[in-house]
């Protein structure tokens, strides 16, 4: 309980009053500050679903001739899924529709709508012969590096 002093009218004395201590009423205080924080730092802190769709998941490896991505998108068919290279910038994007159904659905597990997934690589890629792939729910992309970027070894003489 918290004590708050008062001032007793026309006279010297103070008493104590009581409030009502509210647990609840901070932890919502620090529930929504969290909130506002974390909607701040959005790009910071990648979600698995947003209010707009959901970003997918990506392992992103780097081999000495490419970067390989592999992203997870149960679901999504091929012409639903738009790749889209500009220099170092990777850009997917594209939609999961949401299946026609007949009975009630009881419970919503399952994220469905637009999904983005961007990524600047770390050097020169080769554009034109990016591959790209879709099986089992997984789009792979091969993405070579450019020859620009490879380094080369010098022999000294």
């Amino acid at each position: 309980m918290t004590t708050l002093p008062t001032t007793r009218t026309g006279g010297n004395e103070q008493i104590q009053q009581r409030r009502r201590w509210e647990p609840f009423s901070e932890f919502n205080q620090l529930t929504e500050r969290l909130s506002r924080m974390l909607e701040e730092q959005a790009s910071e802190f990648p979600q698995m679903a947003t209010r707009e769709g959901f970003v997918p998941m990506v392992d992103v490896e780097e081999t000495d001739d490419a970067y390989v991505l592999d992203l997870e998108l149960p679901g999504v068919k091929k012409e639903d899924i738009n790749i889209e290279i500009q220099g170092k910038r990777l850009m997917v994007s594209g939609e999961r529709k949401e299946e026609d159904r007949s009975g009630i659905l009881r419970r919503r597990g399952r994220t469905w709508g637009r999904f983005s997934y961007e990524m600047t690589f770390p050097g020169e890629v080769d554009e034109d012969n990016v591959e790209a792939t879709l099986e089992d729910g997984v789009l792979h992309l091969r993405v070579p590096k450019s020859t620009k970027a490879k380094g080369r070894h010098i022999e000294v003489k």
